[in-house]
């Protein structure tokens, strides 16, 4: 074609024959391929070489890289290392490394949490299927604490794995030299006759000062024991030496070198060392500046800690004599020396510093009488007349009348001192005090403390009406005189003088600062920890003010009458109490709580008819209200008005007909014998609320009261289809079941109620208890187990399944249990009949009282705090516990609630009811 004719005419050497020595490909460096060159040389010996070649390999070789070829090359770096090893590596490969290095550690960010996360779930299942060998063994050795030192000997040795019976070592003895019994024999004789030595000196080693000093006489064998004490002794003063050096030199601190003489004791020749150091030291501080009164204290006080306490009293003598003005050589020198002696250098220091109150104060310290002490106190006050100590000291010592006067001097020369103010006014008549008072406000017009003692002051006169109005002028007058009124100051005195016996003043302060330095949002929160901080402290009156403060300012807030009304029954009186609930129902009228607790307090101060008067009022306030019809009838059948409660409750039904009202209109005819009643009025009933579990449990209960239990089961299955939910149905259900032997059945009853409410452990321990009877305490262990399994923060599980272990593994149980459920009250009470088991009666007590603090509303408890006490306490302990459960009124607990809703226990009070369930309580072993 044209194309290929114009192809062909561009390449000349197409249609010629190859020049001499031409080889295909090496030219361009093909030479890895097979050819002739493998087998052979493509050119003869006799060939006539080809220049071109030499020159190329002439070129390469003076280039300084080697060939190119497959031998050369790698798969990462190319030919030989880089092709461009010898190219100038400028800005722009730097920065090309850098994007790539980023790229690189950005990939490796991203996969490091993928990678951490992998590595760490690994570890983790590793240590799952191969634990430690310290992990699975803890529980043995926890048990080790529970090894007898008996059973801790019979134990046999690892060489003796195989024997029966161990075999006693037997006992080597190695006789012992004659020479040795005599020596020891020798030591232990007593002389009876003195030598020429002993006679001449009177058996002293060392003779008197200036005679010849008698090296001792050993005679008999040398005692080895006592050079090995000596070698132990002098090991110990070089380790003393050691620990007390640093480098072979003595730190000394230059400013607290007097502090640290006082605990310095020397106790071994390192102490000794030290002791001579500071000597040196101490001299050279006196000899450089001997004027310096602290170099003479520590110099004294350094040989009194020696022992040498004459040199102590000579140095510090000597100090006085060159630090005659410095108040602390005279004071040490009272201290270090003699009675008499002392007394001479305070008289010699009040000389040289007349003005020193401290010198002053130990003169009238180291007098013994009170008549030498008020004299030199008057020769104190001469010289230092504006001192508040002194005076002090002086009203102390004198009668009343002789203070006063005192007093009326003191306030003249030490007229800002409030102390003496106030002092003044509480020694004066009601009519001085006023006027004391008075100047001291004009002395002292910045101080709080007058003003709330003149408050003090009307108020033990009786004025109380001037109180508020002192307190009031008080706060203003400071604050013209630019005082910052601080709140919680205020509060702590208003504090202070309630426990004084001034709750009017106290009150008035309360009313005065409570609005102080509070924004407006915060006014509640504040108020109410201000008042809840004073019942705490016991300042009641404060507690009250502070309530009252808050409810003139949020009258309609029911829960500030609610607290008000716990406090003033807890710590008021019953006329305080039934005031209180009284305007909080006229301000709160549609709070049924507080028309209940008014009405309640009318009946426990014994005002029946009172108390009929307030619910009437509720009624009417609160029309078809639930609480307050069952509140009625409660009022009407504790005080044996049973009809009154039978139409109190028919017109609840009609008017108010909700389950509850059903419930204790049936609960009242059971109670009073009439079944057939009751259970028309339950059959009504279930028809009108079906979903109401109480309901059916009731009549399923009178129904098994009267021995119908074909009737009770079908009941309670009826109840079980309408209320799944319910567990007490299900357990009351299988109940039955097991009273009646049909333990197949119980257990598939609640199998089935596990179903429909998971993870529920009453369920569970009911099965338990079941497996229990049923099976024997292997299997109920194996289904306790599998419970705990479910339910691991269970405090019922856990309190059953401590008991139910041998008593050597329930300490480990209980172990166990606190650390699922630490503030568990089953939990916790279990504990305390463990070591009530064990005989620890303290750590019982601590752990019942513990138990019934956490929750006290848990009935079980106090019933069994109770029985211990009965058993173990005194009588003022069991009233206590009686006392605290009667304000508590507990309404939960196994037992408790068990005896509670017996029907021969209707009529009984919160007393009667512990008594009854303590009775009940098992005795744990």
């Amino acid at each position: 074609t044209f194309s290929f004719a114009m192809s062909a005419a561009a390449k000349s050497f197409l249609g010629k024959p190859q020049p001499a020595g031409y080889q295909p490909g090496v030219g361009r460096g093909a030479t890895g391929f097979t050819t002739r060159s493998d087998i052979g040389p493509a050119r003869g010996s006799s060939d006539v070489p080809d220049e071109r070649h030499w020159k190329h390999a002439a070129a390469k070789k003076e280039g300084g890289q080697d060939e190119e070829n497959e031998s050369t090359y790698d798969e990462f770096s190319g030919y030989a290392g880089s092709l461009f090893a010898n190219a100038e590596y400028d800005k722009e490969d730097e920065e090309a490394d850098a994007v790539y290095e980023y790229i690189d550690r950005r990939q490796d960010e991203r996969r490091k949490e993928h990678r951490e996360r992998r590595e760490r779930e690994e570890l983790e299942k590793y240590r799952s299927e191969r634990p430690k060998i310290q992990q699975q063994f803890s529980d043995l050795k926890r048990e080790l604490g529970t090894v007898t030192a008996e059973e801790w000997e019979s134990l046999p040795e690892v060489a003796d794995i195989g024997k029966k019976v161990k075999k006693k070592r037997m006992e080597r003895f190695t006789p012992v030299p004659d020479s040795f019994i005599s020596s020891a024999v020798a030591g232990q004789a007593k002389a009876t006759d003195l030598d020429l030595r002993q006679q001449k000196y009177g058996g002293l080693q060392t003779p008197a000062p200036g005679t010849q000093t008698l090296m001792p006489s050993y005679t008999g064998d040398l005692d080895l024991g006592e050079i090995g004490r000596a070698r132990t002794s002098m090991m110990g003063v070089k380790l003393d030496q050691a620990s007390d050096s640093v480098t072979g030199q003595t730190v000394v601190n230059p400013k607290g070198y007097l502090t640290d003489l006082n605990s310095l004791t020397p106790r071994s020749a390192g102490d000794i060392s030290d002791v001579k150091k500071g000597r040196l030291l101490l001299a050279s501080v006196r000899k450089t500046n001997p004027r310096h009164a602290p170099g003479w204290i520590a110099s004294a006080r350094l040989e009194e800690t020696t022992g040498k306490v004459q040199s102590a009293r000579n140095l510090i003598i000597k100090g006085t004599e060159l630090c005659p003005t410095s108040e602390d050589v005279w004071l040490e020198a009272a201290r270090l020396l003699p009675p008499d002696q002392a007394r001479a250098a305070v008289a010699q220091g009040v000389q040289h510093i007349p003005t020193s109150v401290r010198i002053w104060v130990k003169a009238v310290d180291l007098e013994s009488d009170l008549k030498g002490k008020k004299r030199v106190l008057r020769r104190a006050l001469e010289a230092v007349p504006d001192s508040v100590r002194l005076w002090k000291m002086a009203v102390d010592l004198e009668s009343p009348e002789d203070a006063r006067l005192l007093l009326s001097r003191a306030v003249e020369c030490c007229p800002a001192s409030v102390e003496l103010w106030l002092a003044l006014a509480h020694l004066e008549t009601y009519e001085n005090a006023k006027q004391v008072l008075n100047r001291a406000r004009k002395a002292i017009p910045t101080d709080r403390s007058i003003w709330i003692e003149a408050a003090r002051l009307e108020e033990a006169a009786g004025n109380v009406d001037k109180v508020d109005k002192i307190i009031q002028t008080g706060v203003k007058s400071l604050k013209a005189n630019m005082v910052e009124i601080n709140r919680p100051f205020w509060l702590e005195d208003a504090e202070k003088s309630d426990k004084a016996g001034s709750p009017v003043t106290a009150q008035a302060i309360v009313r005065t600062v409570v609005g102080v330095g509070v924004d407006e949002e915060d006014k509640l929160d504040t108020w109410m920890h201000d008042a809840e901080s004073f019942v705490e402290h016991e300042a009641y009156n404060c507690a009250r003010a502070m309530y009252a403060q808050a409810l003139t300012q949020f009258k309609k807030d029911d829960s500030i009458w609610l607290r008000a009304a716990f406090f003033e029954r807890e710590h008021g009186t019953q006329e305080s109490l039934d005031e209180h609930l009284k305007n909080a129902t006229s301000f709160c009228p549609h709070s049924e709580t507080l028309w209940l607790m008014r009405a309640k307090a009318r009946w426990l101060a014994g005002d029946v008819d009172g108390a009929r008067e307030v619910l009437a009022d509720a009624f009417t306030a609160n029309d078809n209200s639930e609480d307050i019809w069952l509140a009625a009838v409660k009022l009407e059948s504790e005080n044996n008005e049973d009809e009154r409660a039978r139409k109190l409750l028919e017109n609840a039904r009609h008017k108010a007909g909700t389950a509850r009202v059903w419930m204790k209109s049936a609960r009242l005819e059971w109670v009073l014998g009439h079944l057939d009643v009751a259970e028309d009025m339950l059959a009504e009933a279930v028809e009108v609320h079906p979903t109401s579990a109480k309901l059916w449990m009731m009549a399923g209960q009178i129904a098994q009261q009267r021995g119908n239990v074909d009737r009770a089961r079908d009941l309670y299955s009826k109840g079980l289809k309408k209320c799944p939910q319910s567990v007490p149905l299900w357990r009351i259900a299988a109940a039955l079941e097991a009273e009646l032997k049909n333990y197949t059945r119980a257990r598939a009853l609640l199998e089935k109620g596990r179903m429909r409410v998971p993870k529920c452990p009453e369920l569970w321990l009911a099965a338990v208890r079941i497996e229990k009877e049923a099976s024997g305490e292997a299997l109920a262990k194996s289904l306790m187990a599998k419970a705990i399994q479910e339910c691991p923060n269970s405090g019922l599980l856990w309190s059953e399944a401590i008991f139910m272990e041998a008593k050597p593994q329930r300490k480990t149980k209980s172990v166990d249990a606190l650390k699922r459920c630490e503030n568990d009250p089953l939990v916790l009470l279990a504990v305390a009949r463990l070591f009530l088991s064990e005989r620890k009666i303290p750590k019982a007590r601590q752990w019942f009282n513990r138990t019934v603090k956490l929750d006290p509303d848990y009935g079980d408890a106090w019933a069994a705090y109770y029985k211990f006490e009965l058993t173990h306490g005194t009588e003022a302990q069991q009233e206590e516990v009686l006392k605290h459960c009667i304000t508590a009124e507990p309404h939960h607990g196994e037992i408790w609630q068990r005896v509670a809703k017996d029907v021969a226990h209707w009529k009984l009070s919160t007393k009667d009811l512990l008594l009854t369930a303590a009775r009940e309580i098992p005795v744990y072993v």
